[in-house]
């Protein structure tokens, strides 16, 4: 039988770490997660693909107690103490005016700032699907740096679009609790769709 994963070019350790031995999780060590850490995953997912290489996403660290306090009042109630207790904790967030940094971010084609993403509406549908695949790409990156990550879409979206991005406009996607994983904390995997059962041939 050939071993999961011997076709892919990436190390086994590392799709181990990336994928099969990585899980949502909200239980974390007390180990503080630093801005450099942080800094260090964005330098590295901010390569992920997007249409026109846009740029949605945006990123509020919750460091303080007041901003914690603020963002926890707006999670579900199963959230809030995950919330509260996480070393670290994002608000990843889309901004609707990601057009206009698009001549500098895809100089080959200026125009598409204006040719596509004039409408508001198709600004605000682009912003949230590549600002989602951008949100993917932050939580790989976190598991690469040997983090674990617990996203939630649980929350009061209009409460935390007001407390948090009320001068801007920028809109809320997720809240991910961030920290270093304790040993033994890894829990049973959930099952997953075949192959045979995701993809056909046309």
């Amino acid at each position: 039988m050939t071993p999961p994963g011997s076709a892919l070019r990436l190390d086994t350790a590392a799709q181990d770490l990336l994928f099969r031995q990585a899980h949502s999780t909200h239980v974390f060590t007390d180990e503080p997660v630093t801005d450099e850490t942080i800094q260090a995953v964005y330098d590295l997912v901010k390569y992920g693909p997007t249409a026109f290489n846009q740029q949605p996403l945006r990123v509020v660290l919750v460091r303080s107690h007041e901003a914690r306090r603020k963002l926890v009042g707006h999670m579900a109630r199963g959230n809030r103490e995950k919330t509260a207790r996480s070393p670290l904790v994002a608000i990843l967030a889309g901004d609707r005016d990601f057009h206009t940094e698009l001549p500098e971010q895809f100089p080959r084609f200026p125009e598409a700032a204006t040719r596509f993403y004039a409408d508001p509406a198709v600004r605000e549908r682009s912003a949230e699907f590549n600002g989602a695949l951008q949100v993917a790409y932050f939580i790989i990156g976190l598991r690469a740096a040997g983090l674990a990550a617990g996203p939630m879409s649980g929350f009061d979206a209009i409460g935390i679009n007001k407390e948090f991005f009320a001068e801007s406009a920028h809109f809320v996607l997720a809240v991910v609790n961030i920290g270093w994983p304790p040993e033994g904390a890894r829990h049973s995997r959930g099952p997953r769709l075949d192959f045979e059962q995701v993809f056909t041939t046309a």
